[in-house]
């Protein structure tokens, strides 16, 4: 087989041109490699690259080989044995040394798949490049830049409104200085020399005239160095900083009643960090409230989102006057782009499930931008989600979704945040 080298001179950055073309070539098998890596993954690692295991036979390519061209029929030298047009049956599998258990190869060699590298960002992108978030043109006015002024130290040119006096006779003191002190030095001795001839009886008058001279030129020259010269002015110094407008808020509640087993939690868990991820990537500033509840909710940190050992009866509705409360103190709707995230595995009280509703539709929904909630169970759905179903036929911004196991997190995701058509 012919290999042929290019040699010719290639700009910087072809490889990754190269690289993206490889990507967009075998992008069906990269994004199920993507999508598997999610379910596969832990939750620590669930944002980081992926070697992605390409067959072999998709990435062939045409090659040159050396050799006479058209198809051939030999029979060589010193075979006995078949005749021209003869078929060589395949050999046996037998039960000694060597006999593999499975079916082999009918070629006599072969390649080991492609393992193909790819980057955090480029895993990202292809994890999230057929979603969007919903209801955003809601939020294009936020998303517009805006400049701070700020101070920024001292410049030279300016406006006489922004001099910086104490600065600008700083610097003319330090001129004045550095072109007056040799001289005044020099004065200084020249007229100690005079009063020493002055005072000297029989002193030569041609010598205290010389000196007089030298005083008086050396006072000018002093004098004609100006108190305050355009080089000395310093002004103040304004510069603009882009302020991030394009800022939202995340509220992950999640049930951590008795029902709720370790299992639920760590895949709600998956979600949650999925739905983080796609959230940084839309909003320069991205703040997560963490609100856990059994009977009674509280805001939290992470680890004790995820990990706290605590448990109780479940009263769903506590966690929603919570998310309230907390957003009317510190996240206005006209200030902050608002996100929540519900999972519970649908267990609770009969009477709070129409409770749950009511507050979603007065309190809840006409602020939020986008309020998904799923339910982590393999058992029969009960009132709360029939409470959310009601809310999702009468509201574009609210989603209800079914997990069962690990491999239902990304589909729903999916579903959940699936690009809008026109």
């Amino acid at each position: 087989m012919a290999n042929f080298i290019d040699r010719r001179l290639n700009a910087k950055g072809k490889s990754t041109v190269n690289r993206q073309r490889f990507i967009e070539r075998h992008k069906k098998q990269i994004k199920k490699a993507v999508s598997d890596a999610v379910t596969n993954r832990s939750v620590t690692d669930i944002d980081k690259g992926e070697k992605i295991s390409i067959p072999t036979r998709d990435i062939s390519e045409p090659n040159f080989r050396q050799g006479k061209g058209g198809h051939r029929e030999q029979v060589h030298p010193g075979n006995d044995q078949f005749g021209r047009g003869d078929k060589i049956d395949r050999p046996k599998g037998g039960q000694g040394s060597g006999a593999g258990q499975g079916q082999a190869s009918d070629s006599g060699e072969g390649q080991d798949d492609f393992v193909f590298q790819i980057s955090n960002d480029e895993y990202l992108e292809l994890l999230f490049e057929d979603l969007e978030l919903p209801n955003l043109q809601k939020t294009q006015l936020n998303k517009m830049v805006e400049y701070q002024t700020y101070r920024a130290g001292f410049t030279n040119d300016g406006v006489p409104a922004n001099i910086n006096i104490v600065r600008s006779l700083r610097s003319s003191l330090a001129r004045r200085i550095a072109m007056s002190a040799g001289k005044k030095r020099l004065l200084k001795q020249l007229e100690a020399q005079l009063a020493n001839l002055n005072n000297t009886p029989g002193a030569s008058a041609e010598a205290i005239c010389e000196l007089e001279t030298d005083i008086t030129l050396l006072k000018k020259q002093i004098a004609k160095v100006p108190f305050i010269d355009t080089f000395d002015l310093r002004y103040n110094n304004y510069a603009k900083k882009e302020v991030p407008t394009s800022q939202a808020v995340m509220f992950c509640l999640m049930d951590v009643s008795g029902s709720m087993d370790q299992a639920t939690k760590e895949m709600a868990k998956r979600f949650y960090i999925l739905l983080y991820l796609f959230l940084t990537r839309t909003y320069k500033n991205l703040e997560v409230v963490f609100i856990r509840h059994h009977t009674q909710a509280k805001e939290v940190d992470e680890q004790e989102f995820f990990y706290s050992q605590e448990t109780g009866g479940t009263i769903v509705s506590s966690a929603l006057k919570l998310m309230h409360e907390i957003q009317q103190k510190r996240y206005p709707e006209n200030e902050w782009n608002i996100y929540a995230a519900q999972a519970s595995d649908g267990d609770n009280w009969s009477d709070d499930s129409p409770h749950c509703e009511a507050l979603l539709a007065d309190n809840i929904l006409p602020v939020v931008r986008y309020f998904s909630y799923i339910e982590i169970t393999k058992r029969p759905h009960q009132t709360l989600w029939a409470a959310y179903q009601n809310l999702q036929e009468q509201h574009n911004n609210i989603a209800v979704q079914h997990i069962k196991d690990v491999d239902d997190i990304y589909p729903v995701f999916k579903a959940l945040f699936k690009k809008q058509t026109a």
